[in-house]
């Protein structure tokens, strides 16, 4: 593009046309109530209020001067120029230009301009209310040249008397010459120039690409949207700008004019920090200013909503000018402003919309003067803002308080979902949950909600001993912002509280039995109560010989003496000190929370009482006549003799292992028997338990342990939760043993010891009541013996472990023996051979182990077996039935054979040995 076509506003001038005038602007109307108007510059502006148009359907039409009404459409706002558009308050905001389209011009000094507002209820407008609205504005004062930048559309307009062309730009607009002769007469003619190259077309062509040029009584205009094939972006000041550059050219007679009505807008330049928003403008635009050493700025001004800003500094604005940019800052939250709540992907936050408006003029040696106005609606981005959920809950009041905020004033709480209940905010209300809205200084909002701790809707869990935890869980739903987005926000609010009362059991005593009482209240619901590791029912209770009772306020628990679950915490020859431990467990985790016990002393004269550890205590009574010394009783061992007795009573203590007490096993049961001996005496029995005697004075004790209760056969790791099993409790009676002529049974005890011994050769032992020292890595010889039986049997042995009591069930424990073979998990264990010696009378009455210890968390250790003995002999000559263990023998060269043709018999026992003391190395 030549110079020459890029200067502004210049003619080349034949005869000079020359109009001037001065003015002010006209008054601002406000009929009917909800319209308000003003002049501002050279723009008609309208505000039609919100408020009345809420909820309603409008139009908003454009009486020409003929009186024809138009309806506004985008594409004839742009044109011609006219914006319809919503502030940032909401209301619906109408600018039109003083040169539009349907504008009456006067001289161009007063423009008028008449509206239509229709408005309905319905979306059907025939029946709509039409308000008129007329304007009358003044405007005399038009600069040389003026660019409008409104939010559609840009507009220039010059003045045609400019001045006189300098000698310096004479040679560039006589280039332009041979151009202008071709001017059509008559006829007005535009030119654009772009990337692509020039384009000359007839103003009737330029209105169909979307172009309004028009001349007035002095002025000259183009008006243009921002988006046609003729715009141009190019970058001013790291401004993006819009440019149409263009020619406008007129012929008459002999006068020939040429005008510059470039025009030129910024379509960017804002940015924004977190605090604030940042508005840009170049303070020259290249494409404007031709010769930019006369460039003087004059004047910039700000308006907000339309209205002027004489001081921006007083509302926190800040308007800064230097040599390249116009910068004006707004505060975020600026009065002036709008903060506007909204939704983005389920998240609350806000945006900050401002009208602003910034005018700047400024002369330069082509124009004079230049009036530059842009106009620019700014919205930041989307800020989020999480709202916060404050628990002021105070447990003793025993209600939820929870505030959910902080919100911007146009959030409204509208329904909450409380538990799995969803309810609008009047029916929450109607329930009795207290909803408030809580203002605060700042112009925000928040919403308190109070709901009692024993609301239906509110989860109560029971918790640690005496604590209910109580759990809120509420999603509010909110309509958000001018558009009333939907927006929920789910909170969840616990408290715990110690307002559960355990309850405590009372224990008393009779003759006879222990008594408990505990109160029913909770029970069940929080607790359970439990004997042991059974819970306690009328079933359970009835089987191990309770009496459960039960009234309005305790559960009752009758236990007599010997019943099962009995704890004997003294057995004396006076009296029996007995407890009893009922367990209260929580019913969800079934941990213990609390141990009722009660605890008795009874005195009675004949019991047998079976200990956990093994031990068992023997009281009886013997009347006979004549009268025997109590003191010459025994048990089968003749070396264990009364602890204690007088002329009617005898009282024995000793362990299972001892004393030759023999084991067997019948159905769930583990079975110690042992008998108490006075030969060539007969004493009867009289009351529970029945102790009866035969001519040969042979009274049987037996004690009895749930063998599913022990972990006798079971590799139990130490430290493992098992490790803490209760051991079984036993229970005991006593029977007669006759010696009456006649078949008997074959006997079901047995006579087993057990020894430690000092090396390989079985020589020399430790004996049963010394301590072994041992190594950890140095094997242990262990010997069990089979004693007082026919030559005509065999001792097995069936399972072998290692624990850290002598006690039976002792626990942790880890075997070495199953069922008869060596464990997997056992590290080095085998079977020693067994010869005839000086000691040894039946080899096949002993077995011998060689174990070497494992690195086990003891320093004091006991071995236990259990044994059975058979009747059916291990011969040389055959192999061994499919299944068997050899216990050290060569399979091939073993003969199975029983000494009675059609069956064979077993007979069970158990030994323990030890202790071994266990150095570890």
């Amino acid at each position: 593009m030549k110079n020459a076509e890029k200067l502004l506003c210049r003619i080349l001038l034949l005869f000079l046309w020359f109009q001037s005038g001065v003015g002010r602007s006209g008054p601002a109307f406000a009929s009917p109530g909800f319209i308000e108007s003003t002049c501002s510059s050279s723009m008609f502006w309208v505000k039609l209020e919100k408020s009345f148009l809420q909820d309603k359907f409008f139009t908003v039409e454009i009486i020409d001067p003929s009186g024809v009404s138009v309806l506004l459409d985008e594409e004839l706002e742009a044109r011609c120029g006219y914006v319809l558009s919503n502030d940032v308050w909401g209301n619906t905001i109408f600018r039109a230009s003083f040169l539009g389209c349907h504008v009456i011009n006067e001289m161009d000094e007063k423009f008028s301009l008449t509206l239509n507002i229709r408005v309905s209820l319905f979306q059907d407008l025939r029946a709509a209310t039409t308000y008129q609205h007329p304007m009358r504005c003044s405007y005399p004062t038009w600069a040389p040249r003026e660019i409008l930048c409104e939010e559609n559309y840009m507009e220039v307009s010059v003045k045609t008397d400019v001045p006189v062309i300098s000698d310096y730009e004479t040679a560039e607009w006589m280039s332009a010459l041979p151009e202008a002769r071709k001017v059509l007469y008559q006829i007005w003619q535009l030119i654009f120039y772009s990337p692509s190259g020039r384009k000359k077309t007839l103003v009737s062509d330029a209105d169909k690409l979307g172009y309004s040029f028009n001349n007035t009584l002095s002025r000259v205009f183009l008006r243009s949207p921002y988006s046609t094939n003729e715009t141009e972006h190019s970058v001013a000041n790291g401004v993006t700008m819009s440019t149409i550059s263009s020619t406008s050219m007129y012929r008459q007679r002999w006068l020939l004019l040429l005008i510059d009505t470039t025009v030129s807008c910024p379509v960017d330049g804002t940015s924004f920090t977190d605090v604030a928003i940042v508005w840009t403008v170049p303070s020259m635009v290249p494409r404007l200013v031709l010769q930019e050493p006369t460039f003087t700025s004059h004047n910039i001004s700000m308006a907000v909503n339309g209205q002027r800003i004489e001081n921006p500094e007083h509302f926190g604005y800040t308007l800064d000018r230097n040599n390249t940019h116009i910068v004006t800052t707004i505060p975020i939250g600026a009065s002036g402003g709008r903060l506007k709540s909204t939704v983005s992907n389920g998240v609350y936050g806000a945006v900050y919309s401002i009208d602003l408006l910034l005018e700047h003029t400024w002369t330069d040696t082509d124009w004079h003067l230049t009036k530059y106005t842009v106009i620019k609606q700014i919205t930041t981005p989307f800020m989020p803002r999480i709202p916060r959920v404050v628990n002021n809950t105070v447990p003793e009041t025993r209600l939820f308080d929870v505030t959910l905020g902080v919100f911007l004033h146009d959030v409204i709480l509208v329904a909450l979902k409380i538990g799995e209940e969803q309810l609008s905010r009047k029916e929450a209300q109607q329930r009795g949950y207290k909803i408030s809205d809580i203002h605060f200084p700042n112009g925000t909002i928040g919403f308190q909600l109070v709901v009692p701790f024993d609301d239906p809707n509110i989860l109560r869990e029971y918790v640690n001993k005496n604590e209910t935890k109580y759990h809120l869980h509420v999603n509010y739903t909110l309509n958000v912002g001018p558009q009333l987005k939907l927006y929920h926000h789910p909170a969840d609010i616990e408290c715990i509280i110690a307002d559960v009362e355990l309850p405590e059991g009372i224990g008393f005593c009779d003759k006879e039995n222990m008594y408990l009482a505990v109160p029913i209240a909770g029970l069940y619901k929080y607790w359970s109560l439990y004997v042991g590791s059974k819970p306690l029912s009328q079933a359970t209770a009835l089987a191990d010989g309770y009496f459960v009772t039960t009234n309005d306020t305790h559960l009752i628990l009758q236990v007599p003496l010997f019943a099962v679950g009995a704890i004997y915490e003294e057995v004396s020859f006076e009296r029996i000190r007995a407890r009893f431990d009922l367990l209260l467990k929580k019913t969800s985790t079934m941990e213990t929370l609390d141990i009722f016990s009660v605890r008795c002393n009874f005195h009675s004269s004949q019991f047998i009482v079976c200990y956990p550890n093994g031990t068992v205590t023997v009281s009886a009574l013997m009347k006979t006549v004549p009268s025997i010394d109590m003191g010459k009783t025994r048990l089968k061992d003749s070396t264990c003799r009364p602890k204690e007795f007088t002329k009617e009573q005898v009282f024995f203590q000793f362990h299972v292992s001892t004393c030759g007490t023999s084991l067997r096993f019948e159905g769930d049961h583990l079975i110690y028997e042992n008998e108490l001996l006075f030969e060539k005496e007969t004493l009867p029995a009289q009351g529970p338990p029945t102790i009866t005697r035969d001519p040969a004075y042979r009274l049987t004790i037996l004690c009895y342990y749930p063998i599913k209760e022990t972990l006798m056969q079971s590799a139990v790791i130490y430290g493992s939760s098992s490790s803490s099993r209760t051991l079984p409790t036993g229970y005991g009676t006593m029977m007669t043993r006759t010696n009456v002529a006649g078949p008997r049974r074959a006997r079901q005890v047995l006579h087993i010891t057990s020894s430690i011994f000092k090396d390989e050769s079985f020589t020399e032992t430790y004996g049963q009541h010394s301590e072994a020292l041992k190594y950890s890595r140095e094997p242990v010889y262990l010997e069990v013996e089979l004693k007082d039986e026919a030559p005509g049997v065999e001792l097995l042995l069936d399972n072998c472990w290692v624990a850290g009591s002598e006690e039976f069930g002792a626990i942790p424990q880890w075997s070495i023996i199953e069922d008869g073979c060596e464990s997997k998990d056992s590290g080095s264990v085998s079977f020693s051979p067994v010869t005839k010696s000086d000691r040894v009378k039946y080899p096949n009455h002993f077995k011998r182990l060689r174990i070497q210890m494992q690195t086990l968390p003891l320093r004091k250790v006991y071995f236990h077996c259990t044994v059975k003995v058979s009747t059916c002999l291990h011969l040389p000559g055959n192999g061994l039935p499919e299944g068997q263990c050899l216990q050290g023998r060569k399979l091939g060269t073993i003969d199975y054979t029983c000494h009675t043709s059609d069956q064979r018999s077993e007979i069970h026992g158990y030994a323990v040995a030890g202790p071994v003391l266990v150095i570890h190395s």
